[in-house]
């Protein structure tokens, strides 16, 4: 790279900083009108950021760079912030770290055997809710390779690397956390009919396996699900562990998850971005979760139009979730070539109770402080009925929090396990499984259900807990 031409001091910085002293209009005219003058044997290219991050391409160890000081010391070398980045859990036991904003840098920048002189400067320009922008200012002799590395590093920023595509707050963002949690989910811990979870399965593989057979049929390409029920009966669960099933294919098929349409352009706006990156992306996973609550009257026919309009959505497969069906425009929920099949999640009947109980009996093998005998499992079953296997879950977390709560306090059982307090306790129940009494898991989750039970208005006979037939 031919050697910059000597000037009094840095044009551009001066530029940047003068121009920041008031409110800002089209900083992007104003920093190349510098450049260009300061570096007039130099070509500019202007590349901004979002589409093409340098440093974090250099960060990930493809390039690197150093940071050049200017020939004024009235004026700083760059404008940095350093942000200190909190643990994402107080118990990783780590002090957190620092991230930085680049505000004004200037850079050598070496990629491979070619260097080049970069600026980095924050465009904002006025004030309101405007997108951040940062560019990229390139000066060198090569134009050739300098686009060769915007390509590059573009590649680069727009691949997930073990994360997932998250469109919340009004952009796309990288998630590792959504990541790491999907990588964790199973269909172990997904209890369904059977029938319905290997519908759920085959329907996904078989559409990313089948693009020949659409396209010999001549019908596009694309997919959409709706899975629908009352809250806590496995929805969220199911579409994790089918993002696992995904990720872990022979050719990883990436999860584009929507949680808004919230954007500083309108939800119009964020809508088309949503699908523009999911047609990009394509083949991939589309999900909107509460879906009912995302379409309402204000975009329903532009939301419809992207889904089913003149634009190809081949290689997309939609899955939308709801806890409300019937709140659902008619034009989503009942218009195949939109959301062609439905899935109802309904409340657990006995044999996948029984199951869920099977489920939390496996993970428990191991704790020698909680006796889990078969037989317990179709008894808290039999008195779970008509709970969602979010409270289900709730009465075992409850139940083994108190047992522990109990042991580590050294309480005093009875003779039976359970909490001192005798036959006229309140919480105990009834039963007519005899040969479970004294089991200490047993004793408290009938507590814990009689509990739940009066929270969510279930009616109750006395202190004993009906029982619904098998």
């Amino acid at each position: 790279m031919a050697a910059p031409r000597k000037s009094d001091g840095d044009e551009a910085t001066r530029a940047f900083f003068k121009h920041s002293t008031a409110k800002r209009v089209d900083t992007d005219a104003v920093i190349a009108t510098a450049l260009t003058r300061q570096y007039p044997n130099l070509d500019l290219i202007i590349a901004p950021s979002y589409g093409a991050d340098l440093l974090g391409f250099a960060g990930a160890g493809h390039a690197s760079y150093t940071m050049m000081e200017n020939d004024n010391e009235n004026l700083p070398s760059s404008l940095i912030w350093k942000n200190y980045i909190p643990p994402a859990r107080r118990l990783d036991g780590n002090s957190g770290g620092i991230a930085q904003t680049v505000s004004f840098a200037k850079l050598l920048y070496k990629w491979n055997d070619f260097e080049v002189l970069l600026y980095m400067v924050d465009g904002r320009d006025g004030t309101g809710p405007y997108p951040e922008v940062r560019n990229n200012y390139i000066l060198t002799t090569d134009t050739h390779k300098a686009e060769a590395l915007i390509v590059a590093a573009g590649k680069w920023t727009n691949e997930l690397h073990e994360e997932v595509w998250v469109w919340d707050g009004g952009f796309w963002q990288k998630s590792a956390d959504l990541y790491r949690s999907v990588m964790k989910a199973s269909w172990d811990a997904v209890i369904l009919d059977s029938e319905m979870k290997d519908a759920i399965i085959n329907d996904h593989l078989s559409f990313f396996d089948s693009r020949d057979s659409y396209e010999q049929l001549k019908v596009p390409w694309k997919r959409g699900l709706i899975y629908y029920g009352p809250p806590g009966n496995g929805k969220t669960i199911s579409i994790k562990a089918m993002m696992n099933t995904l990720y872990k294919q022979k050719d990883p098929i990436p999860t584009l998850y929507v949680r808004n349409f919230s954007s500083w352009g309108g939800p119009e706006q964020a809508i088309s971005q949503i699908f523009t990156l999911a047609r990009r992306t394509a083949p991939c996973y589309l999900i909107f979760e509460d879906l009912d609550s995302l379409v309402t009257d204000q975009v329903r026919s532009y939301f419809l139009n992207e889904i089913d309009g003149l634009k190809s959505n081949d290689g997309i497969f939609i899955v939308g979730s709801t806890n409300h069906l019937e709140r659902l425009d008619p034009g989503i929920a009942k218009r195949p070539s939109r959301f062609d099949r439905l899935y109802f999640f309904p409340d657990p009947d006995f044999k996948q109770r029984v199951a869920y109980c099977k489920f939390w009996q496996a993970k428990l093998k191991d704790n020698k402080t909680v006796e889990f005998p078969d037989e317990l499992c179709e008894a808290i079953a039999d008195i779970t009925h008509d709970f969602s296997f979010a409270y289900i879950q709730e009465a075992f977390v409850a139940s083994l929090l108190a047992i522990a709560s109990a042991d580590k306090d050294k309480r005093v059982f009875n003779g039976k396990g359970s909490a001192s307090g005798g036959e006229d306790d309140e919480w105990v129940v009834a039963s007519s499984r005899g040969h479970l009494e004294g089991l200490k898991l047993w004793e408290e989750i009938q507590k814990q259900v009689a509990i739940l039970r009066e929270s969510i208005g279930k009616e109750t006979s006395g202190n004993k807990l009906p029982v619904r037939s098998k």
